[in-house]
Formats: structure tokens, C-alpha cells, sequence
């Protein structure tokens, strides 16, 4: 399994308990959404290794304290203590109207109602007061903010998102 295949769930946030028990950090909007899981990848040394869970417990939101097989000690946990945690994309919902994932939309046309073409949507910013949609026209980069009112249609068909921008703001990067 490769982290293309996979996205980010979160982390191993720290130690619970003495006997391998684990507090992990779920990023993700429901972490009740994945208290089923049996297994999850943890980046070890840039290398996703499976680790399977013998129990799940949600704890306050967005934390779930998790205990894996064959984890158990202190010293066993120091080692994904701080790692990162993945799960291959089938286990995302799949996401309907202009709602979408931010790595799914990576590679879309971006159209804006007004200005037509804009470019090519390189990556969503995930700036937690400004979240920004970076596009690339040609050589010229433009950021547009990721507001949920901006976002007009996502054709997952056609791989384009079509947005509007606020008034003049394509043009001050493109002129």
C-alpha cells in the first residue's frame, strides 16, 4: 500500500496507559465514521504498515483511545508515538454535490463564472482561517479563497470546478 492510494486519517497523538494503549488524533469531520475500522497504516520510516486494532474507544471529540495487537508496552507504543495514520480511499463516503475531498479535486479544470477558464487546480491550502484553492495558469499561480457559497457545481465527470470568485481577483493575478 502506497500513500497515493491511501488518505491521511490522523495521528498517533501520545500514550494511554501503560500496557500499549494509544490517544489517536482523528482528522476527519466524524470520527464516529471509522469506530468499525479493524485495521489502520501507520507511516513507519516512510513505509505504511499495517497495524490491526483490538479495541476502539471514541473519547472526547476528536480523539479515540486505541488499543493494536501486538502493542503491548510502553515501550512498544514509543514507536508509532507521533506517527501518522492512513487508510486506503474506499473507506471515504463518497462525497455528492459541491462537496468534495480536497485531494479528489486536484487536477480539475477550475471555471469561474464570470472569467471562464481559470487553470488547473494544484492543490487545496488548508489554512484553517483562509483555506485558499491554488490553480496554475500556465506558469502563473493564482489563489482563490475556499469559501462552501463560491463553490457553483463540481462536475466529477468532467473533472471541473466551477467556482466564483470574488470580483476582480482573477484578473489581478493574470494582468
Amino acid at each position: 500500500m502506497n500513500k497515493a492510494e491511501c488518505f491521511h486519517l490522523g495521528y498517533v497523538a501520545k500514550l494511554h496507559g501503560f500496557k500499549g494503549e494509544v490517544s489517536l488524533f482523528l482528522d476527519v469531520t466524524s470520527p464516529s465514521d471509522y469506530a468499525k475500522i479493524e485495521s489502520v497504516f501507520i507511516d513507519i520510516n516512510d513505509q505504511l504498515t499495517p497495524f490491526f486494532i483490538d479495541s476502539f474507544k471514541l473519547k472526547n471529540h476528536p480523539f479515540a483511545a486505541v488499543k493494536f495487537e501486538g502493542v503491548d508496552s510502553e515501550k512498544d507504543a514509543k514507536v508509532i508515538e507521533r506517527k501518522n495514520l492512513y487508510l486506503p480511499l474506499r473507506f471515504l463516503p463518497e462525497l455528492k454535490g459541491t462537496d468534495f475531498y480536497d485531494h479528489e479535486v486536484v487536477g480539475y479544470e477550475v471555471i469561474d463564472v464570470k472569467y471562464g477558464l481559470v487553470g488547473v487546480l494544484e492543490s487545496i491550502i488548508d489554512l484553517s482561517i483562509n483555506p485558499l484553492i491554488q490553480i496554475m495558469n500556465g506558469e502563473k499561480e493564482i489563489l482563490i479563497p475556499l469559501i462552501k457559497e463560491s463553490i457553483l457545481k463540481v462536475d466529477r465527470e468532467s473533472k471541473q470546478l466551477h467556482v466564483d470568485a470574488p470580483e476582480g481577483l482573477i484578473e489581478l493575478y493574470l494582468e
